[in-house]
């Protein structure tokens, strides 16, 4: 890999703080990316030690790594800092400084970590620094709030930078569990063969959240819920769960195999999605007495192809619920019940699932029907759990944004979304954003309006889950 430059607009702000500078410190003493050098850049009009203040504040209280302060010292000599008033000469200075230590065949990884409406502002002005040769460019989301304004914002991105040059990040699929999707699917052959409408009754994708919106309810207002993390994340897991084998696993393969899944996938219908908005969302600053921002989102979806006709796929996400998780699960259909007596038990806890928890202590769980010992045929439901945590490898866990770096840095688009998918997928929300249904109040620390459970009927929400995840550290869990 060439020695790379990131280039860190918005360095100043939440993510940077928390996520995006003690990842490329972690990167850099790893070494796997050699040579990483940040040109840091913010509307703040700050000297270089101010920010080089701010650095080692967020390094101590957000890294899980423990630096150093001699780490510290030696990170902070490859950072060089570019104050936002210096427009884009001061930022060309700055790369040329840090390419003049790298050498002429060094990249530029643009990451921008700004609000949305601020984007193209800082794309423009990378264009007229000269920085777009040897480089690429990441994006927060969202990409657009409905088909044309993301038509625009591609349209507009392109008379910049290539496609080719374009990182759409989805920090969910940085996740180590996200990529063990692939490798149980189709490494294993207990499972490939049986993930199948023949075989799978439905699929549910989880990712409650407890937090509010501390400070981002401007942005959230003109967002919502589905656009903020339906589009953007929910359904690139779907994609995920339900993509046929592509080729091989390399980049473009993948992507190929996501956008077809896309494709695949019927508009969604608004009587198939339950709105909600928490009891108090009206009174945080920012927010509209009257608003109909939605903060919480379930819905059905159908990805209409040979593999997965007729198998619904539940999403369901929001704010200030009972519990925070990422959980994919993959319910089986039941077997004939006709050979047990009828108080056996067989069937009582539902069908068998398989579930991915995403979190960052990566699990998988397979539950299953087991006779009870002793007289009789008793059955209860029963679990095979692995737990990341448990193996040798778990201090070998990237944490997602520090994955997704080193993944654009080398160029790799595994884990990104291409213009093709995201203008997809808002294709088939437009029945729901032109015609969306109205929006339930729940309490803050439930799970949601109670018009989830007819969406989900005869199926039932897998979380909150009835039995909770074993510690192997516990004796008898």
């Amino acid at each position: 890999m060439p020695a790379t430059t990131v280039v860190l607009f918005g360095a100043t702000g939440d993510l940077a703080r928390r996520k995006l500078l003690p990842g490329m410190l972690h990167l850099h003493e790893s070494q796997l990316i050699d040579g990483l050098r940040v040109v840091a850049t913010s509307l703040d009009d700050l000297s270089r030690d101010e920010f080089l203040e701010i650095v080692f504040a967020s390094v101590r209280e957000h890294s899980p790594h423990n630096p150093s302060e001699a780490d510290l010292t030696e990170f902070a000599e490859r950072i060089h800092w570019v104050p936002g008033g210096a427009g884009p000469q001061g930022l060309r200075d700055a790369v040329a400084e840090s390419e003049a230590i790298l050498g002429p065949e060094s990249w530029r990884l643009h990451y921008l970590s700004v609000p949305p409406k601020a984007a193209l502002a800082v794309v423009k002005q990378l264009g007229e620094a000269g920085l777009v040769e040897r480089s690429r460019i990441i994006m927060e989301k969202p990409f657009g709030t409905d088909l044309a304004s993301a038509r625009k914002l591609n349209a507009e991105l392109h008379q910049v930078f290539d496609e080719e040059q374009i990182f759409r990040i989805d920090h969910f699929l940085g996740k180590e569990a996200a990529q063990n999707i692939l490798a149980f699917r189709f490494a294993n052959g207990l499972f490939e063969p049986i993930w199948h409408r023949n075989h799978i009754d439905h699929v549910q994708i989880d990712v409650p959240e407890t937090l509010g919106l501390s400070q981002r309810a401007d942005f959230y207002e003109g967002t919502g819920a589905y656009r903020d993390m339906v589009v953007t994340h929910l359904f690139q897991v779907l994609a995920f769960t339900a993509m046929e084998p592509p080729t091989a696993l390399e980049p473009r393969a993948i992507s190929e195999e996501k956008n077809k899944v896309f494709r695949s996938m019927t508009p969604i219908e608004p009587h198939n999605v339950v709105r909600g908005q928490y009891v108090g969302y009206r009174d945080e600053p920012g927010v509209k007495s009257d608003s109909q921002t939605e903060t919480f989102v379930a819905l059905k979806c159908f990805v209409d192809n040979w593999r997965w006709a007729g198998v619904p796929f539940y999403l369901r996400t929001g704010k200030r619920l009972a519990q925070g998780a990422r959980i994919i699960s993959i319910a089986f259909k039941e077997p004939p019940r006709s050979m047990f007596p009828p108080e056996s038990g067989v069937g009582d806890n539902g069908p068998d699932h398989l579930t991915f928890d995403l979190a960052d202590k990566s699990r998988m769980s397979l539950s299953f029907y087991g006779k009870r010992p002793g007289p009789g045929m008793k059955l209860d439901k029963l679990s095979m759990q692995f737990s990341m945590q448990e193996t040798d490898w778990a201090g070998s866990v990237l944490e997602a944004y520090e994955r997704l770096i080193y993944d654009a840095a080398r160029g790799d688009r595994t884990l990104f979304t291409s213009a093709e998918g995201i203008e997809r997928l808002w294709e088939i929300s437009a029945p729901l954003i032109e015609q969306p249904p109205i929006v339930r109040p729940y309490d803050p620390g439930t799970w949601g309006p109670n018009q989830i459970h007819q969406l989900v009927a005869p199926f039932t929400w897998r979380l909150p889950f009835e039995r909770r995840w074993r510690d192997p550290n516990v004796m008898g869990s």
